[in-house]
């Protein structure tokens, strides 16, 4: 499927190295202010060429709404928005085209479907996650106005943060709330990208003023569906919530001492208080040949930050529609 949600829908579209990609939102009340700028500032934040940290595959992801909103307002009906490739150079795959990439879903594609884009990965390619990015930053726009999403780069490789300045989360490019280790981040990357060689990362996620009392309680869980959501972007490995894996050498005394432990949801249902999710992110493995050749992340985990962001905004507001119609 190509789709997420029940009351709010997302069904995103179009390949690495195709004609657009983007994203038809169904569900979006109606009457919502959206501007083409909510959407592209969002956009503006995964795109490439952004530092050297990143790929410096040329594209302005400029996004064009085809349908949906009228006078700057949602009209109810389905939010269609595109944003059109300019920078492909399929060319340069050519040689992938008799060859499966190791690390990658090449393979699996070609065995399940008989056939594959193997410019770039095609629909695999982190490309994809535009029509996350436009479904979120609609997504952002039905949300309460004291609700906040934010995310930072807390670890990368063996590099850990340990200060947190919000304000200098968007001021760098690892973005990092640590000046200090932002800095060392940046240079353990540039160095591995000199050697033809990639990290991985770890993001921390945070929802400030949540509206409570979103999720069901068996399957569909806020913690679930949370997961299943940001599980769901190509490059992530892991999701936790609150304590997340510590949990496993905490005794019951430690667990119930910090609100913060339960990461602002109980019993699958949010409490109201801010939640907290760290979400791992694996090394890039375009690299050594592959990387001389092609325009590859020495590191994704910064650039994913907007994707998992868009995902747990859809989430958030699936769950919180979902609520409103339960209450009527």
């Amino acid at each position: 499927m190509n789709t997420i949600g029940h009351m709010f829908r997302v069904t995103t579209f179009g390949e690495s190295h195709g004609v657009a990609l983007g994203a038809v939102i169904d569900g979006c009340p109606a009457g919502i202010l959206l501007k083409k700028e909510d959407i592209d500032k969002e956009l503006k934040r995964r795109r490439p060429g952004q530092s050297k940290m990143v790929t410096q595959r040329k594209e302005t992801d400029a996004c064009e709404i085809v349908s949906g909103v009228f006078e700057g307002k949602t009209t109810g009906m389905p939010i269609a928005v595109l944003v059109r490739n300019t920078g492909q150079q399929g060319g340069e795959y050519k040689t992938l085209k008799n060859k499966f990439r190791v690390g990658h879903a090449d393979k699996n594609f070609q065995e399940k479907y008989g056939i594959r884009d193997y410019r770039g990965g095609g629909r695999s390619s982190g490309r994809e996650t535009i029509g996350r990015v436009i479904g979120g930053a609609v997504a952002k726009k039905i949300l309460p106005k004291k609700t906040e999403i934010f995310g930072h780069i807390v670890q990368i490789g063996d590099i850990k943060a340990e200060k947190f300045v919000k304000s200098f989360i968007e001021k760098n490019s690892v973005r990092c709330a640590d000046r200090d280790k932002a800095k060392e981040m940046e240079k353990y990357i540039l160095n591995l990208k000199k050697s033809f060689d990639s990290t991985g990362g770890m993001v921390e996620i945070r929802v400030l003023n949540p509206p409570p009392y979103l999720g069901e309680p068996v399957f569909d869980k806020l913690k679930a569906d949370l997961a299943k959501a940001v599980m769901s972007i190509g490059a992530v490995t892991g999701f936790s919530y609150g304590a997340g894996f510590e949990t496993a050498k905490m005794k019951g005394s430690h667990y119930i001492s910090d609100s913060k432990h339960f990461g602002g949801i109980l019993g699958g249902i949010a409490t109201g208080e801010d939640i907290m999710m760290r979400v791992s992110i694996k090394p890039t493995v375009s690299i050594g040949e592959i990387a001389k050749k092609g325009r590859h992340d020495p590191c994704i985990a910064p650039r994913v930050i907007p994707a998992i962001e868009g995902m747990v905004a859809i989430t958030l507001v699936d769950q919180y529609l979902r609520g409103k119609i339960t209450k009527l």
